[in-house]
């Protein structure tokens, strides 16, 4: 009766809300949680797997990217994935990235921005949210906007560490005056935070557009306008297909994606 969640990090709101509503379905279910963090620990993920093979759990909903694909394929246990193909017998759950892409560089491009800071997931791993980080830049390149693209590290998601790489961002750019922002809440806000201890304005001269949209954008002053992410839903159907594979159901290629959405805050003009 119990699920394994293996996160990166809970001190990420975006995974803190997403356990929370995987938590509030599976107890509707009878299952009760095992929560995993494999931030601290370079075997953790490993480590939590094998008490999957020896049954302390019953399944596993896993959103880290730490381990090879192939040692998920040896397991022939309920696992689903969050945000990373691992084979074509473990459903996926994520988002249209490509469409959150998409809708951040034409929403900055419309706030009449021509230079533009971009904060990366590390390209270490392989997973689906780099589509947006793809698609933003096809984009912007298309009208003719200047990208920084600022690579953050694999596997920090502490808040200390995106101080550290707004300051390091800081210091690399040097002179290059940017007028835009994107990236996830924190580090996003972090910049953010940055350019207004240094007298410029939000939104007036620097826009800002987060991607996650979880409660932080909303915490804020200004509040940011954020690519949001449906967490609850993407629990919903994460809790769904943990049961249904623990039940006996099978599935091939299994794939949920589901739509992001434009939340207006006071980062943006338009």
């Amino acid at each position: 009766g119990i699920i394994a969640i293996l996160v990166p990090s809970v001190e990420v709101p975006f995974f803190a809300e997403l356990v929370h509503h995987i938590e509030e379905e599976l107890y509707k279910e009878d299952f009760k949680i095992m929560l995993c963090n494999t931030d601290k620990e370079h075997n953790a993920e490993s480590e939590y797997l094998d008490m999957l093979n020896r049954h302390i759990v019953d399944g596993v909903i896993t959103g880290v990217h730490s381990l090879d694909v192939e040692e998920y394929k040896k397991i022939n246990k309920p696992i689903v994935a969050f945000d990373r193909y691992l084979g074509e017998n473990i459903p996926l759950v994520a988002v249209d990235h490509k469409e959150g892409g998409r809708i951040a560089a034409e929403t900055l491009i419309a706030n009449g921005c021509k230079r533009v800071v971009h904060f990366r997931g590390s390209v270490a791993i392989e997973s689906p949210y780099h589509d947006r980080h793809y698609e933003f830049a096809r984009i912007m390149k298309e009208h003719h906007v200047e990208c920084y693209d600022y690579e953050l590290a694999w596997n920090r998601f502490d808040l200390e560490y995106y101080e550290e790489a707004v300051k390091d961002l800081f210091e690399k750019i040097g002179d290059w005056e940017f007028d835009g922002i994107f990236g996830c809440d924190r580090v996003a806000i972090e910049c953010m935070n940055e350019v207004i201890r240094r007298h410029r304005k939000v939104p007036r001269d620097v826009k800002c557009i987060a991607y996650d949209g979880t409660y932080i954008t909303r915490m804020v002053e200004p509040s940011v306008t954020a690519i949001v992410q449906p967490i609850e839903s993407l629990a919903r159907e994460s809790a769904r297909l943990i049961c249904d594979l623990v039940n006996g159901k099978t599935y091939t290629n299994k794939r949920v994606i589901l739509n992001v959405s434009l939340r207006k805050g006071n980062t943006t003009i338009v």
